[in-house]
């Protein structure tokens, strides 16, 4: 027969809930100075032609063009964001279904064809396409 001490007896056991948060602290640690560490460069890129577009036209798309100097035209007309995006919402409502197609000038900034296209998103038109030439020179810068 086994006799019970009066004084109990201790057991040991490993407390790992500190560990897992220092496990985490050193991890966010480690992911913020990788993060502090890397350093990002953007390279110069000449874009491929569009050999593979393809003419599409229908009397229900809406042409938009972009010059050079950031003029917007719509149907040969020089027209403002403003009066573009009251157009866009008319035909948009319309027609749900309705496509656009921007093209630009080769010389266009960047910033000109964004204005445009954040106006085309705005009227609510889901359907919008950047119109390439297919005709161009691949060799030429």
């Amino acid at each position: 027969m086994k006799i019970p001490s009066p004084i109990q007896r201790r057991r040991s056991r490993i407390v790992i809930i500190p560990l897992i948060d220092i496990m985490f602290f050193l991890l966010a640690s480690f992911m913020m100075l990788a993060l502090e560490m890397s350093r990002t460069e953007n390279i110069k890129v000449n874009l491929p032609p569009a050999l593979q577009s393809q003419q599409d036209f229908r009397p229900d798309m809406i042409n938009i063009a972009v010059d050079k100097s950031g003029a917007v035209w719509l149907e040969k007309k020089e027209i403002s964001l403003a009066g573009l995006a009251s157009i866009l919402k008319d035909r948009f409502h319309a027609n749900p279904d309705v496509p656009v197609y921007i093209s630009g000038d080769r010389d266009t900034l960047h910033g000109d064809m964004v204005k445009v296209y954040q106006t085309v998103r705005a009227a609510g038109i889901q359907k919008i396409a950047f119109m390439t030439d297919s005709r161009q020179n691949p060799t030429t810068p």
